[in-house]
């Protein structure tokens, strides 16, 4: 059994996609997953599964998609992954509640950097399947544009130890 982190995009955000973690929890568990834990209501879950990353996204989108009515993205990352996207954090010694990862798919494209618009002081690095963002003065003000991250799905650096330590302990 390997660990697994899922997040889901658009969830419980400024009162748009609601979806009660218990659901979520259910949900998983109809799947098959075992040890399921959600963390906060932003659509975040833990759990073990004998499938691969792909056959859970794939599983996940299509439940959440018939609960929803409309699809619902879903980007996985095991225990060790997610450990690594942590570690990687190019802004170590900034605030952990005003630097993110975007997660994607795939590596961010070529032209991810040169994509930017509406940046003021917001750091941005490329990492594997992650673009990382440091918000100088808070991501509420920023008009940071980034539309590689269009696709993806962004938690802070707490949320994304919090999972990766929820993770390693299953």
């Amino acid at each position: 059994m390997t660990a697994f982190v899922a997040l889901l995009r658009a969830v419980n955000v400024g009162g748009t996609g609601k979806l009660p973690m218990t659901e979520l929890k259910a949900m998983c568990e109809d799947l098959g997953f075992s040890a399921v834990r959600t963390y906060i209501a932003s659509g975040n879950v833990v759990f073990t599964s004998r499938k691969s990353a792909s056959a859970i996204k794939a599983a996940l989108e299509k439940r959440l998609h018939a609960y929803a009515g409309a699809p619902v993205g879903v980007l996985v990352r095991s225990a060790a992954e997610m450990t690594e996207v942590l570690a990687a954090n190019p802004f170590p010694k900034m605030a952990p509640n005003r630097t993110v990862a975007i997660f994607l798919d795939k590596a961010p494209p070529a032209d991810t950097i040169a994509g930017i618009r509406g940046q003021k002081n917001e750091e941005v690095k490329l990492g594997r399947r992650e673009i990382y963002v440091h918000y100088g003065d808070g991501m509420g003000t920023s008009k940071l544009a980034l539309p590689a991250a269009k696709a993806g799905t962004a938690r802070n650096m707490n949320t994304i130890a919090t999972l990766a330590k929820m993770a390693a302990e299953l």
